[in-house]
């Protein structure tokens, strides 16, 4: 054996050169750390900065929020085409927004005037045109642009295609139901309420008909429910910067008290028995109940509603999406109202 290859003390050779296979360390510094400890205690794990969080929340004497609040800053599911699914997506960085990601995604909200936060970019992405264009963009509306490495971009886009850009949408400040009524004023309230729209882009759809037709408010459930994103703000063409949208625990109870302050409920279903431009409480204070495309209103909702109006069809096998339905709806309250007025 070489004598330079003899085992000595403290992992080292005679010569003082490391041995094989030890890095030039001895045998206790050789030994294991111990099993690997839970993602509570991990420094930088999501689970151990949400405990800090939880501890500092604590220490300070704070409180979860109620489910209804929490509710209000929680972006629902909803019937999406492939690019919503793939563009939008919640932000989990603790501020309970939405973030846009994708170069025409982030180019098409702002231009739309989404209400954002901040403008994320890659260092490489600056290049690009379209991120340019944003870039300037929210420059001009007083967006904060922030360079941003690839690990705080994928941190952001939760794994999605990001392409270089992501946009951090503020989250939308929901009103309460009873607030509706109050904002009629000198004329009789007129509300639209949706049970089971999934789809933001007709939540958005609706808004802007409900604004355009003096309408004084959307509702909408808290739960299985289209909210506030940045496809809502966009389909609404600005309308959400004048309508407020109200979020419901329970949209029965909901429509149960508008009924007790003295507004009839008129719910939309094609085996209505009232055709729409016959329906006779369009000048006194109303509300107007949406259902989905297809299911239409769900048992209970239907229940709780005065009067089932229709919208009369040549073809019965055809449908209305949300945002149709209303729109036509709103049009006969808003004519029937000058007719009275």
């Amino acid at each position: 054996m070489n004598k330079d290859r003899r085992p000595g003390p403290g992992g080292r050779t005679k010569s003082g050169k490391p041995r094989p296979g030890t890095g030039g360390y001895g045998k206790r510094r050789l030994e294991g750390k111990g099993p690997t400890p839970p993602a509570s205690m991990r420094p930088g794990h999501p689970a151990q900065r949400a405990a800090e969080r939880k501890a500092e929340q604590a220490s300070r004497g704070g409180t979860r929020k109620p489910a209804d609040e929490r509710a209000a800053t929680r972006k629902p599911g909803g019937e999406r085409g492939g690019e919503a699914r793939a563009r939008f997506t919640e932000s989990k960085s603790g501020d309970g927004g939405e973030v846009v990601i994708g170069r025409n995604p982030v180019v098409e909200s702002l231009r739309a005037g989404v209400p954002s936060a901040a403008l994320y970019v890659g260092p490489r992405a600056q290049t690009d045109e379209r991120v340019a264009e944003a870039v300037q963009l929210a420059a001009g509306a007083g967006i904060a642009v922030l360079e941003s490495g690839h690990g705080e971009l994928e941190r952001l886009a939760m794994g999605g295609v990001h392409q270089g850009v992501v946009l951090r949408v503020r989250p939308y400040t929901y009103a309460h139901p009873d607030d509706l009524p109050r904002r009629a004023v000198n004329e009789p309230p007129l509300i639209v309420a949706l049970d089971g729209v999934t789809d933001p882009r007709n939540l958005g759809a609706v808004v802007r008909s409900a604004a355009a037709f003096g309408a004084h408010g959307v509702v909408v459930p808290s739960r299985r429910s289209a909210g506030v994103t940045a496809g809502a703000w966009k389909s609404s063409a600005g309308a959400l910067a004048r309508l407020p949208v109200a979020k419901a625990v329970n949209l029965t109870r909901a429509l149960e008290s508008y009924k007790e302050q003295g507004l009839f409920v008129v719910g939309l279903d094609a085996a209505g028995d009232v055709p729409v431009r016959e329906m006779t409480v369009a000048d006194a204070p109303v509300v107007i109940v949406v259902g989905s495309e297809g299911r239409g209103l769900s048992r209970i909702v239907a229940a709780a509603c005065d009067l089932l109006v229709s919208i009369p069809m040549t073809s019965a096998t055809e449908s209305l999406n949300a945002g149709i339905a209303a729109s036509i709806t709103l049009y006969e309250v808003a004519a029937a109202r000058a007719t009275a007025g």
